[in-house]
Order: structure tokens, then sequence, then C-alpha cells
């Protein structure tokens, strides 16, 4: 009797990742150095530029059929601007985007981001793998939740 072994499926498409800078906060080597980051380890990433708001910053992730969302935030605008993309992520429907930020955010303050639904926040230092590695298990695992 022959056995039959299946073939992991890989996804249709690579991960898909929006790379944001909301607010006022016109520093974004950080944000794209975590783009390219993404970029070299397979994935789609949509870059969306400096001055976005948190309605923007969403309807793009809704409109590229994002994964994830990484926020970038140099301004101290953290505490602000995050809850404000996870509260638009809820309005829109699409709360299992996986949102995660970094940015000089204090460790309490992260604490609390996570509290509110941001899924993981990076400080600078970050090794990129950490990030990337994150990125492809919660983004995998949100995938493999849509197939």
């Amino acid at each position: 009797m022959a056995t039959t072994t299946t073939k992991p499926q890989t996804p249709a498409r690579p991960l898909r990742v929006i790379v944001a800078k909301a607010g006022l906060d016109g520093h974004d080597r950080g944000a794209k150095v975590i783009a390219r980051a993404l970029r070299d380890a397979g994935m789609e990433v949509i870059y969306t530029g400096l001055f976005q708001t948190p309605e923007q910053i969403v309807q793009t992730a809704i409109q590229e059929d994002a994964d994830g969302i990484g926020l970038s935030i140099l301004s101290g605008a953290h505490m602000t601007l995050f809850p404000l993309v996870v509260e638009q992520l809820k309005l829109q429907g699409v709360g299992d985007i996986v949102f995660f930020g970094g940015g000089t955010i204090p460790n309490d303050d992260a604490a609390e981001l996570k509290r509110l639904g941001v899924r993981e926040i990076f400080t600078p230092g970050a090794p990129l793998s950490n990030i990337i590695t994150f990125v492809e298990r919660e983004c995998g695992k949100r995938r493999e939740l849509e197939g």
C-alpha cells in the first residue's frame, strides 16, 4: 500500500504588509529600513509615505488586501495615533489585520498599547530578524485563518 504525503501549500501570494507614517512625524528612515528588510525577506511591502491619517492607513490596508500594518512613530504621538488605528480597524471590520508598531515608545506606553490591541511594539535597536520573524509568524497565522 502506497502512502501519500501532502506537500504544504505555498501561499497564492507573498505576505503583504503596509508600512506607514502617521501624523506630523517627518522622520521615515526607520520605516524605510523596516520596509526594505521585509521586502528582502520576500514580503510585498506598500509604503504609504509621510503624514498619513489613521483612516488613510487602514483604507490602504483594505484596498491592498494587506495581512499586516506596521506603523512607525517618532513624534511622541503614539498614545493618540496607535489607538486611532486600532479603532479604525475595528470600525472597518478588519480587526484581524496584524497591527504592530515601532518608534521611541517607553515600556509603560508599549504595554498599554498592547493592551489596547497593538500586537507588538519594536523600539530602536530591535534586531531586524526579530521583526521579520514576528511578521512572518503573525501574518502567516492570519493567512492560514483566511485560507
